[in-house]
């Protein structure tokens, strides 16, 4: 019932504003959006609108140093469609010069989030303090869901200039993007928004502790707490996913986006090195390790990527459209195969790769050697947002493929 209630709020949305004859532009510069959330808290991030001499418009989304680039952009009258890259999320609404009212939707999730821009406000969150003694820069041993059935570990990163915060949490499934925001007093807000996900985190902090919610869309939010700790590292990601026992290769046979089944008993894959990428193009670390993925292949042929995705796409086709957006947008090089719709339901996910003990995470990368034999498997992936765990990232990527290739 949500499902058709967003396309039909969005075709009302386009149906009403033919007959506005009105001509509005969207100022040039800089907007603060703020999406509702729960609680009565809202979720911000910058916007920056550049129109175009022939009258349209790009825009760029802002988290910390990410910058992300938009240039899907449908306006009728004074109603806008702004497509997000890659990501089938987007946001629809109505404007004038200054502002714009509207939603945030995920049509595959069913999620629909309000949201309102103003042009002209550059800081993401408002300080009522006038200074902030308190300093979060450092390393932070996070619990998410503490002493619940839920609980899981993180890692807080963080750099604080003035009273500027970014950074993200690690956890052991991949990290929460590039969060950007402020310590005003002892209240620490950080937000990042990136068409895939909509992230807030406030909490109260101290010198050593934290504590405060999560909140991810208007959908879901949860408590963590965090206490300084220079020392703390996550589990070996190359250690949470492996093969169960009387299993030695990986097997599977999926369709790739025009219907053809490819399997690792193909030809082409014989005596090669094979990189396995567990995925969906509604992941923003997949897209991340993506990305990664068709850099490494540009200077290096000899090794073969196969992509695995599974996607909450309602039917095959829309999987397909998406999966087909994402290799044009990266220009992915190397094959995206359909392994599963309609839901990215991790247990059903190993349900069709019962070699795995579980799927714990996306991306989940299987390392395979030229006789066909998983070498390892790697738990998540810690993208660019993590600063020097990306970087020994890609240290021990470059070593192991340079392994397996010469052996």
């Amino acid at each position: 019932m949500k499902y058709s209630i967003t396309v039909l709020s969005v075709l009302m949305l386009f149906v009403g504003c033919k007959q506005n004859t009105q001509n509005v532009s969207l100022s040039d510069g800089v907007w603060l959006v703020e999406l509702d959330v729960m609680d009565n808290q809202v979720l911000p991030f910058n916007l920056k609108v550049n129109k175009k001499d022939d009258g349209s418009y790009t825009m760029q989304i802002f988290n910390a140093e990410e910058v992300i680039d938009v240039d899907e952009i449908e306006i009728k009258g004074d109603s806008i469609i702004m497509q997000t890259p890659v990501f089938e999320g987007y946001l629809a609404g109505t404007f004038t010069e200054n502002s714009i009212k509207g939603q945030f939707i995920k049509e595959s999730l069913d999620r629909i989030v309000p949201f309102n821009a103003e042009y002209g406000t550059e800081d993401r969150f408002e300080t009522k303090n006038e200074r902030t003694d308190g300093n979060v820069t450092g390393i932070w041993e996070t619990y998410f869901s503490p002493d619940l059935d839920e609980e899981y570990i993180g890692k807080g990163i963080f750099l604080q200039e003035d009273n500027r915060v970014t950074g993200t949490f690690r956890t052991t499934t991949g990290d929460y993007r590039y969060l950007d925001g402020i310590l005003d007093g002892d209240s620490l807000k950080l937000s990042a928004f990136d068409g895939a996900h909509a992230f807030l985190f406030n909490a109260k902090v101290t010198d050593s502790s934290m504590n405060g919610v999560f909140y991810s869309g208007n959908h879901f939010k949860e408590p963590f707490v965090a206490a300084r700790n220079d020392g703390f590292e996550l589990p070996d990601p190359d250690s949470l996913t492996f093969l169960n026992e009387g299993y030695e290769k990986l097997a599977f046979t999926f369709p790739d986006v025009k219907g053809n089944m490819i399997s690792l008993s193909d030809e082409k894959y014989q005596g090669k090195v094979v990189v396995v990428q567990l995925m969906g193009t509604w992941c923003p670390n997949c897209l991340d390790e993506t990305k990664f993925l068709v850099d490494y292949l540009e200077d290096n042929n000899d090794i073969e990527v196969i992509g695995l995705a599974f996607e909450s796409a309602k039917t095959k086709e829309i999987a397909i459209k998406g999966i087909e957006r994402l290799k044009d947008r990266i220009e992915v090089n190397y094959p995206i195969l359909l392994a599963q719709y309609g839901t990215y339901d991790k247990q059903k996910a190993q349900e069709k790769l019962p070699m795995l003990n579980h799927v714990l995470s996306y991306p989940t990368t299987i390392f395979m050697d030229k006789k066909g034999n998983v070498r390892k498997i790697h738990t998540g992936f810690n993208g660019p947002a993590t600063g020097e765990k990306f970087v020994e990232f890609k240290k021990n990527f470059n070593e192991l493929m340079t392994e397996l290739v010469s052996e």
